[in-house]
């Protein structure tokens, strides 16, 4: 999708989402009515993907196996619906594997579509776009917590937008396996695991009380599970409170050694993980100051439906993002502007050659309004230092692997190609990468000066490996520098599995 021409959904419509996260699936898919989702179908899988992970960042087959099995169900179901309809995120567990690409492979070949990694904080915004939807229209600052399988995420935030969002490597699958193996609980091992998490807590539990939120919220199954609990044993309410919180963990605490574990209103699904959960429960009530929590049936999967809705009505965050990675490291806008505009009109004349999707014109052009950011840092090699800034910066809406994909093109956007970038993307945007940086590459050269003289009429064809660029012979004859350049162009490319040919009329 182009941000210069968006496109719309019609009433009607289909979309969905799907979250892969460490400890369940998820899927929904929803009709648009009047702008917005209506969920019609909702499918969960306990897949348990933290579970299976080992030490060393590889998967059990057992557990790929479910997880494969689980997906292909939910590509059935999303059989059909059109691409950029869909959207798939992969959380925490996929995040922490040591070769994620032949397991994302797998997945997509099972679902029909991308697979996307977000980060803790990517994660957080989808959650609280999520809730925020499902909530009571308020000004006030609200705490959102979100306990996952193999993270949770904590976030303040006022309307629909997040102010503050920390995710931290703690999880009720990842917690109750370390805490308390094979189900040994002691008052002991709660005691220590209270304090530990406590402790990974207190980085931002003191900012976190002083940002003024008003009221507290639970969008998770561990929440969700807790508060059925404290329901079903008559424990002060609604939702969760401190109160009910200790009763629940003295109940844990009391059945001991029982690796099957048996509340009131518990399902047996929920219990093999549930008692990691409540320790950090209880203490992110203790370390943020939370006396009383209520619950959000909206999450993540929810926040992906409202982003895509905003991707295709042009209301994109990852432009947000783009605009303010450009702001905070001082680009020059018109520099930025004129290497935009030719280097877009470089790709549509060999768009259709090349079969480059439309999101390849969205990553060029957000490539174009960021690639000098390193000047901020030092001209020398400033290439290298804005391929590191995209590369670790946080941007809101991009996942893993376009923020990968935009570093390895900015970062090759001047002197000779470092080829080993582009294995780090999904195989099939590699090519897409390659060939938007060779347009990139002779955008930047062509408006070196930094001047807004006009240039000649560009006609660029290109074949498989190869790009033919004309360019009237009076106009390099006037303008060495960039015939020059062009000229070396040609020795540098060829890292990026093509050749420029130069021809003058």
């Amino acid at each position: 999708m182009s941000q210069t021409e968006p496109t719309h959904l019609d009433d009607g419509e289909l979309i969905a989402a799907v979250d892969m996260g460490s400890n369940s699936f998820h899927m929904v898919v929803a009709r648009i009515e009047q702008g917005e989702p209506r969920v019609i179908d909702r499918l969960r899988d306990a897949v348990r993907l933290a579970a299976g992970l080992r030490p060393d960042g590889s998967l059990d087959s057992a557990h790929r196996a479910r997880a494969m099995q689980c997906l292909a169900r939910f590509g059935q179901r999303l059989a059909g619906l059109a691409p950029g309809r869909v959207r798939v995120v992969a959380t925490n567990t996929v995040r922490r594997l040591a070769s994620p690409h032949h397991f994302l492979s797998a997945a997509e070949a099972a679902l029909g579509h991308p697979v996307e990694i977000v980060s803790g904080i990517e994660e957080g915004r989808l959650i609280f776009l999520g809730a925020a939807h499902d909530l009571p229209a308020t000004t006030a600052p609200r705490l959102i917590i979100d306990i996952g399988g193999g993270s949770t995420e904590f976030i303040i935030g006022q309307g629909l937008l997040p102010r503050f969002t920390e995710s931290v490597q703690v999880g009720c699958i990842a917690s109750t396996l370390r805490f308390f193996p094979q189900g040994r609980i002691t008052r002991k091992r709660w005691q220590k695991a209270h304090s530990e998490i406590a402790l990974t807590l207190q980085q931002f539990a003191q900012d976190y009380r002083q940002s003024g939120w008003q009221e507290a919220y639970g969008s998770s199954g561990t929440a969700k599970a807790i508060a059925g609990v404290a329901k079903a044993m008559k424990l002060p309410g609604p939702g969760i409170t401190a109160a009910a919180l200790s009763a629940i963990r003295d109940a844990i605490i009391a059945q001991g050694q029982n690796p099957l574990l048996k509340l009131p209103g518990l399902s047996e699904d929920r219990a093999a993980v549930f008692p990691g959960g409540v320790a950090i429960m209880e203490a992110a009530f203790s370390a943020l100051g939370i006396q009383s929590m209520q619950l959000t049936d909206s999450s993540m999967r929810e926040g992906l439906l409202w982003d895509l809705i905003g991707r295709v009505s042009g209301r994109d965050p990852r432009a947000a993002s783009i605009d303010a990675l450009a702001l905070r490291y001082s680009v020059d806008p018109q520099q930025a502007q004129r290497v935009e505009t030719v280097a877009l009109a470089l790709f549509d004349q060999v768009a259709s050659t090349w079969q480059l999707p439309e999101a390849a014109r969205e990553w060029l052009s957000w490539a174009a309004r960021v690639h000098e950011i390193g000047l901020a840092i030092a001209h020398s090699q400033h290439h290298h230092h804005s391929g590191y800034i995209i590369r670790h910066t946080d941007l809101a809406g991009f996942s893993r692997q376009e923020q990968q994909l935009l570093a390895a093109v900015v970062e090759n956007h001047r002197r000779k190609p470092d080829k080993s970038l582009y294995l780090a993307l999904p195989l099939h945007q590699r090519q897409a990468a390659r060939r938007i940086t060779a347009l990139l590459r002779l955008a930047v050269l062509l408006r070196r000066p930094r001047r807004a003289e006009p240039l000649p009429p560009l006609q660029l064809r290109a074949s498989a490996r190869r790009l033919l660029l004309q360019l009237p012979l009076s106009w390099l004859g006037d303008h060495p520098l960039t015939a020059e350049d062009l000229s070396q162009e040609q020795n540098l490319i060829s890292p990026l599995g093509m050749k420029l040919v130069l021809s003058s009329r």
